[in-house]
C-alpha cells in the first residue's frame, strides 16, 4: 500500500510541478504585455488588452483548479483504448500513454506535448464515469484518489478485470470517494462532484446542446450539481459554438448564486453568466417580492397582451383638427394627416421608438408639403430650396413637437410600466374583462421599487419599445459611459491618493484599458438586454411564471437549454403543475405526443438516486407531502445518518416558539459544533428568530443573503430552495403548510435541505 501511495503521490506531483510552470509562463506573459508601449493608437491598446485579458483568464484557470487537481485513474485493457495517442509499452504511471489515464479537472501536456492529465469533459474520460463490470468499455480498472491540497492520501480501486484481483497494488475499498462526499461537512457553498459523477448524471451531463432538456428530480439527487457540470462540459465541447454567445445559469436567488458561485471555476470554466430571476433586466437587481397574489397576476402569460396593448394605446390619433404656427404661418392639420403617419409606420412592425422614427419621419414630410401647397395657395412661390428650409421650420417648431409627442411619445420599458400600476383608469381601459379586485392588486404609487414579479414586464415593453433613443450606436453609447465611469473612478483614485493638481482624471482615465474591447463575452452578455445566449440553465425551473419562461425564451432563440427542477417542489404563485404546462410559454406548445406538435422538443431525464439526504429524512418528507396531496417523485438515498427526525412539540405562542428554537438549535450544536445549520421558518417569523439567535449564538447567525458565511442560516423556505446544510431545524412547519397556497410543496423543500439531521418545532 505506502509503495503504491508513494508512486501515485509522485506522478500527481508532477502534474502539480508542470501545473505550477504553465501558471507562472502565464505570469510572465502578462508582466511582458503589460510593460508594452503601445502609444495612444486604440487598437493598438485594444489588442494589447486583449492579450492581458487571455493571459489573465489563464491565470483564473489554472489557480481554480488547484484544488484536487487529478481525482482518478483508469487502467485500460488496451493502451489506445479510448481515443489517446502514446506509447503502449511507456511505463506504469505515465498518464498520457501505456495503460494508464489519469483524469482531471483539466487536461494537461508536458513540455513536449504528450497528455498527462485527461480533462473530465473529453470523451476518452467518460468511462471514468460510464464502465461497470457488465460493460467495461476497456478499462480494466477505475482508481479514485483521495488528496489534502496537494498530496495523495487515499486510494480506492473498483475492478472490472477478475485478473486484477489478485495483485499486490490494487486496493479494494467500496464505494468509498462517493460516501466520503456525501457525508463531508458543508461549508455555505456548493463544491463540485467532478470526481464522483454517477452513470446516471453522466449520461445527463454528456447530452447533446440542441434542444430542451428537462432533469426532473426530488431533493437531493443533484439536479444542480449535473446542470453546472453540464454547462462546463457543454462549453469545452461546444467551445467554437458557444465562445461568442456564451451560457446563462438562472437560479431563483442571489443567496443561491453566492451559494452556486465557486462551482463552475472550480471546474475550469469562468465565462459564465450567473443571475438570478430579479436580475434578468440589465441595471436592475432586486430581490423584492410582490404578494403572492400580486406575483400570480404580474406572472400570467395575458401580461404579454396587456403590455402590447398599452404599448399601442400610447400612439394616439388626435380626435380633432389642431392648428399649429410655423414662423407666423397658421396650418391646420387633420386628423388623416397624423393618422396616415402612423398607419405608415405601424405598418412596418417596428419597435415603439423605432417606429415614431419613422411616424416623424412621414408626418414631417406631409405637413412639409401641406404648408407649401398653403404658401402656394396664399401666392409665394416655393422651389425644392425653399421646401428643405421649411421642412427645418417645421421640425424645429414647438407647436410641431408638441403634436408628434402628443400623438407618439418615446418611451422607456420603466415609465411605460410604472405608469401602468400608478393609473388605475389607463389600467381600466387595458383590461375590460379583468375584475376590480384583479386591477386592483397591480395598483402602486409612482416611485415604487420594482419587484422580481416586474422584471418579465419590465423586458416585454422593452422588447416592444426599443432603444429609448432610437438610432443611437449601442457600442458608442457603451464606450461613452464606460469613460465616464473611467473619469470617476480616476477623480476617487486621485483624492485618495492627495495628488490632486499633479495629474488630471481625463489623463488617468485615457491610460486606462479600453474596456469595451476588452470584456469577456460573460462581461458583454450581462449588461445587454438584447443579447442572445448560446444555452440556458436554468436551476428550480418548477417556479417560474409564463412571463419569465417568455423573457427566458428571447434570451435563447435557438431554444437551447438545460431545464432543472422538481414539479413537487413548486411553491411560488405562479409556477405550473407540469413540464408541459410550464414550457408552453418556452416552446409555444405542447411537447410531441401530446396534444399538439412543439416548434422544438424538449426531452425529460429523471434523477431517481437521493445523494443529499438520508434516508429516514427522505421517508419522513415523501411520507407528509404524499398525505399533503403532493406528487412527489419517489427517490432511494444511497444512505442513512445516526439521527432520526427529531420533533419538539408543545409550542403554541410566538414566544414559545422562540424559545424552542433556540433549544433545538443549541441541542444540535452540541452534536456537532463545526457544522452548517439552517432554521428554516415563515417569512414573518424570521425577523424575530434572528434577533433570539443571535443572542444566544453570538457571532453565528446571519439572515438572506450574507447568511451562508456562517455556521448558522436563518432562511424562509423560499430563499432556502436549492440550498443543503448538515442540519435543519424547520420552525412551525403548519404555519409554512398553510401559510400559502402552495405551502405544502414548501415544507417539502424545508424539511429536505439537510444532509444529517432535521428537527421540527411545532
Amino acid at each position: 500500500m505506502s509503495s503504491e501511495l508513494d508512486r501515485e503521490r509522485a506522478y500527481v506531483g508532477t502534474l502539480y510541478s508542470r501545473l505550477d510552470e504553465l501558471k507562472a509562463d502565464a505570469r510572465r506573459r502578462l508582466e511582458t504585455v503589460r510593460r508594452e508601449t503601445v502609444g495612444g493608437n486604440h487598437q493598438s491598446r485594444s489588442e494589447r488588452d486583449a492579450y492581458a485579458r487571455l493571459y489573465e483568464d489563464t491565470i483564473a484557470q489554472l489557480g481554480a483548479v488547484d484544488e484536487r487537481l487529478a481525482f482518478g485513474r483508469l487502467e485500460l485493457e488496451h493502451p489506445d483504448e479510448l481515443g489517446q495517442s502514446g506509447d503502449p509499452d511507456a511505463p506504469a504511471g505515465d498518464g498520457g500513454g501505456g495503460r494508464y489515464r489519469y483524469i482531471g479537472r483539466i487536461g494537461l501536456r508536458d513540455r513536449v506535448h504528450h497528455p498527462i492529465l485527461l480533462d473530465w469533459r473529453v470523451p476518452g474520460a467518460a468511462a471514468f464515469y460510464q464502465a461497470t463490470a457488465a460493460t467495461p468499455q476497456g478499462v480494466r480498472a477505475r482508481r479514485h484518489l483521495t488528496l489534502d491540497g496537494r498530496t495523495v492520501t487515499r486510494l480506492e480501486d473498483e475492478v472490472f478485470d477478475p485478473d486484477l484481483l489478485d495483485r499486490d497494488d490494487v486496493q479494494l475499498q467500496g464505494e468509498g470517494a462517493l460516501m466520503a462526499a456525501l457525508t463531508a461537512q458543508r461549508t455555505g457553498r456548493m463544491t463540485d462532484i467532478v470526481a464522483t459523477i454517477q452513470a446516471e448524471q453522466d449520461r445527463i451531463i454528456r447530452a447533446g446542446l440542441d434542444g430542451v432538456l428537462v432533469v426532473q428530480g426530488g431533493p437531493g439527487t443533484g439536479k444542480t450539481a449535473v446542470a453546472l457540470h453540464r454547462a462546463a462540459y457543454l462549453l469545452y465541447s461546444h467551445r467554437e459554438r458557444l465562445r461568442g454567445s456564451g451560457v446563462l445559469v438562472v437560479g431563483p436567488s442571489r443567496s443561491f448564486l453566492r451559494y452556486i458561485e465557486q462551482v463552475l471555476p472550480s471546474l475550469g470554466e469562468s465565462g459564465v453568466v450567473l443571475s438570478s430571476l430579479g436580475g434578468l433586466y440589465p441595471g436592475l437587481e432586486t430581490q423584492l417580492d410582490d404578494a403572492p397574489a400580486t406575483a400570480a397576476v404580474k406572472g400570467r402569460a395575458e401580461m404579454a397582451d396587456l403590455i402590447r396593448r398599452a404599448v399601442r394605446s400610447r400612439q394616439i390619433r388626435p380626435t380633432e383638427a389642431t392648428t399649429i404656427d410655423i414662423n407666423g404661418e397658421r396650418l391646420v392639420v387633420h386628423p388623416d394627416l397624423i393618422g396616415d403617419a402612423m398607419r405608415r409606420a405601424q405598418e412596418r412592425s417596428k419597435p415603439h421608438n423605432e417606429g415614431r422614427v419613422t411616424f416623424n419621419k412621414a408626418a414631417l414630410s406631409a405637413l412639409t408639403r401641406l404648408l407649401v401647397a398653403q404658401m402656394r395657395e396664399h401666392g409665394t412661390t416655393v422651389d425644392e430650396s425653399d421646401e428643405a428650409v421649411l421642412r427645418e421650420d417645421i421640425r424645429q417648431s414647438y407647436d410641431v413637437r408638441v403634436l408628434l409627442n402628443t400623438a407618439w411619445m418615446p418611451l422607456s420599458a420603466e415609465k411605460l410600466v410604472e405608469d401602468l400600476f400608478a393609473r388605475p383608469n389607463w389600467l381600466a381601459s387595458l383590461t375590460p374583462r379583468w375584475s376590480p379586485a384583479e386591477r386592483a392588486l397591480l395598483q402602486r404609487p409612482r416611485g415604487s421599487e420594482f419587484t422580481i414579479s416586474d422584471v418579465p414586464l419590465l423586458d416585454e415593453a422593452a422588447e416592444l419599445l426599443g432603444e429609448f433613443q432610437a438610432g443611437v450606436d449601442p457600442d458608442k453609447l457603451a464606450r461613452k459611459q464606460q469613460r465616464k465611469r473611467d473619469i470617476e473612478n480616476a477623480e476617487r483614485a486621485i483624492e485618495n491618493m492627495g495628488v490632486e493638481g499633479m495629474v488630471s482624471a481625463e489623463q488617468i482615465a485615457g491610460g486606462f484599458a479600453e474596456r469595451a474591447a476588452s470584456m469577456t463575452t460573460a462581461e458583454r452578455a450581462a449588461g445587454d438586454r438584447t443579447w442572445a445566449f448560446g444555452h440556458v440553465v436554468v436551476d428550480e425551473a418548477q417556479e417560474l411564471s409564463p412571463m419569465q419562461w417568455r423573457l427566458l425564451s428571447r434570451r435563447c432563440p435557438l431554444r437551447s437549454f438545460t431545464v432543472v427542477g422538481d414539479i413537487a417542489q413548486a411553491s411560488s404563485p405562479g409556477s405550473a403543475t407540469s413540464w408541459d404546462r410550464a414550457l408552453q410559454s418556452l416552446l409555444g406548445r405542447r411537447r410531441r405526443g401530446t396534444e399538439a406538435p412543439t416548434s422544438a422538443p424538449w426531452t425529460l431525464e429523471e434523477l431517481t438516486v437521493n445523494y443529499r439526504t438520508p434516508t429516514q429524512i427522505v421517508e419522513y418528507a415523501e411520507r407528509i407531502a404524499v398525505a399533503s396531496g403532493l406528487h412527489v417523485t419517489p427517490s432511494r438515498s444511497v444512505r442513512s445518518s445516526e439521527w432520526p427526525v427529531r420533533e419538539v412539540t408543545g409550542a403554541s405562542s410566538r414566544d414559545d416558539f422562540v424559545r424552542a428554537t433556540v433549544e433545538a438549535v443549541r441541542a444540535d450544536r452540541a452534536i456537532d459544533s463545526d457544522g452548517t445549520l439552517a432554521v428554516i421558518a415563515p417569512a414573518q417569523a424570521v425577523g424575530a428568530l434572528v434577533d433570539a439567535l443571535a443572542e444566544a449564538f453570538p457571532g453565528l447567525v446571519a439572515a438572506g443573503t450574507s447568511s451562508l458565511t456562517r455556521p448558522v442560516s436563518v432562511l424562509s423556505p423560499a430563499t432556502s430552495k436549492g440550498l443543503e446544510f448538515d442540519s435543519v431545524v424547520v420552525v412551525d412547519p403548519e404555519r409554512i403548510r398553510t401559510g400559502s397556497e402552495r405551502g405544502n410543496a414548501s415544507l417539502y423543500v424545508a424539511m429536505t435541505r439537510p444532509t444529517q439531521r432535521l428537527t421540527l418545532v411545532g
